[in-house]
């Protein structure tokens, strides 16, 4: 993922539910969806949320093929692929990597959300073929992508993230709540969420709560602003990208989230901070976005 064209495409960036109206006109209401490309490689998805639909809209049918690497099952990052369009249109591939569950395989758990009563279909009815990969604590390669998987804290099971290809890496971990673990403090960064972030040149990141909304919200499995920025600076990140956006925050409130993150990260020496938004196009190692 060097000058070479890669990029990093966000799809969806809201956390927890869609959003739409004119509160949510710059940053977006679709929810987590963002892909890596590497020039003569399979691209990557991270997560299926709701911006997989549009993102899928204009693609091909047959010969289509991506990994995905799936952090959880909860809707805001599923409920995109019913409505993955290449999915209805022929011989594509589909190759979903995530969380290994505690109450049966990875497909099996995922068919009760996909199938009836709450669905019509089943992923077994599509006309593409979608395979199911049950990972934990793993380290393993997509092509010529090296990938770490790493647990995380957040409500059920859920991983985070990383993937270095052509000399760089990305590191996502869209959903991670300090309050999710009692005993630990809430300044306190895990070892496995270190090791996904360590020196990354991009680090997707939670940044859904103000410090003075986390409390209300402390068992939700999300992070502050000001704990997002606190990881990039302890793991030595390049780049923060601000990430699941509050469905209650705007555009004026994402505004204000980055503002502070930037406060932050200047006395953090994080040398840059975005905030994600619908249709952002990053290329790594380059400072601006395209």
């Amino acid at each position: 993922m060097g000058g070479s064209g890669a990029v990093v495409r966000f799809h969806g960036v809201r956390g927890s539910t869609p959003c739409e109206g004119p509160r949510f006109a710059r940053y977006g209401g679709k929810t987590s969806c963002v892909e890596l490309v590497v020039p003569g490689e399979h691209p990557i998805l991270l997560d299926l949320g709701t911006g997989l639909k549009s993102f899928g809209e204009d693609l091909p049918g047959a010969g289509y093929h991506a990994d995905v690497l799936l952090t959880h099952l909860h809707w805001d990052h599923v409920q995109g692929l019913p409505f993955f369009r290449p999915l209805h249109r022929g011989a594509i591939g589909l190759d979903v990597h995530g969380p290994r569950q505690r109450d049966g395989a990875l497909a099996d758990v995922f068919a009760r959300f996909m199938g009836p009563p709450f669905f019509p279909i089943t992923a077994g009815e599509l006309e593409a073929l979608v395979a199911f990969h049950d990972l934990g604590d793993d380290d393993f390669a997509l092509g010529d992508a090296k990938v770490r998987s790493r647990f995380v804290r957040h409500n059920g099971r859920t991983l985070g993230f990383r993937v270095e290809q052509a000399g760089a890496s990305v590191a996502y971990v869209p959903d991670h709540g300090p309050g999710c673990v009692p005993d630990d403090p809430d300044d306190f960064v895990p070892d496995a969420v270190l090791e996904l972030c360590d020196g990354a040149d991009l680090l997707v990141h939670d940044a859904q709560y103000f410090p003075e909304e986390f409390e209300s919200h402390r068992l939700w499995g999300h992070s502050t602003v000001d704990y997002a920025v606190q990881v990039a600076a302890e793991a030595g990140a390049k780049r923060l990208v601000l990430f699941h956006h509050d469905p209650f925050h705007g555009d004026r409130e994402v505004d204000r989230v980055l503002e502070r993150a930037r406060d932050l990260a200047d006395a953090r020496n994080v040398e840059d901070v975005v905030a994600a938004h619908d249709g952002l196009e990053l290329r790594l190692r380059e400072a601006s976005t395209a």
